[in-house]
């Protein structure tokens, strides 16, 4: 099990971080925020976790004989996951080492330009102003920043690890090789 974890989750990451190197490589040759938006970035995180899917499959088919029991499957899910997650956030660290940490401030710098451009109050601007003064001093802070990038990743593959392990301990035949469903003669 450890072995199509490492495997699966490895595979995971790495299309993840792929997908997000080239939205943020795209974003910064100045290309629409399409590539940059949080849709994209979820449907990414949505294809790299339908490993999870095939990792379970391979497990049951090859490993098990073509049975996992919920608890088994459940565990090669948020095992994937947790590896997936631990590359995404070593990658974003990498990423912010590269550029001096400059996310942050284009970040609240952006979320201020927005309030400024709807028309706010005086009052209304000084406050979002504050708020992310404090946003940045705490994502300053590793033990800050690391849970919350963790946090932006874990609970889809968590969501399809559930799926997942009910998929294929509740329907048996769930994507069943034709080799393994077929009985001797």
């Amino acid at each position: 099990m450890n072995r199509i974890i490492l495997v699966y989750g490895s595979i995971t990451g790495a299309v993840i971080i792929g997908s997000m190197m080239l939205g943020i490589w795209a974003a910064s040759s100045g290309a629409n925020s399409f590539f940059a938006s949080e849709a994209i970035g979820y449907s990414i995180m949505i294809i790299g976790f339908s490993m999870i899917f095939v990792a379970t499959k391979n497990y049951r088919d090859q490993e098990l004989g073509g049975v996992i029991k919920f608890k088994t499957a459940l565990k090669v899910g948020l095992g994937i996951s947790l590896i997936a997650g631990v590359v995404y956030v070593l990658a974003w660290e990498v990423n912010l080492y590269a550029t001096d940490y400059a996310f942050i401030q284009e970040y609240t710098d952006s979320i201020i330009e927005k309030t400024r451009e709807s028309g706010a109050s005086e009052t209304e601007l000084n406050e979002t102003i504050q708020k992310m003064e404090e946003m940045k001093a705490n994502y300053g802070n590793p033990l800050y920043r690391l849970p919350i990038t963790f946090t932006e990743i874990f609970p889809v593959g968590l969501l399809f690890s559930l799926v997942s392990a009910g998929l294929f301990s509740v329907f048996p035949n769930f994507l069943k090789s034709e080799e393994l469903t077929t009985q001797p003669e």
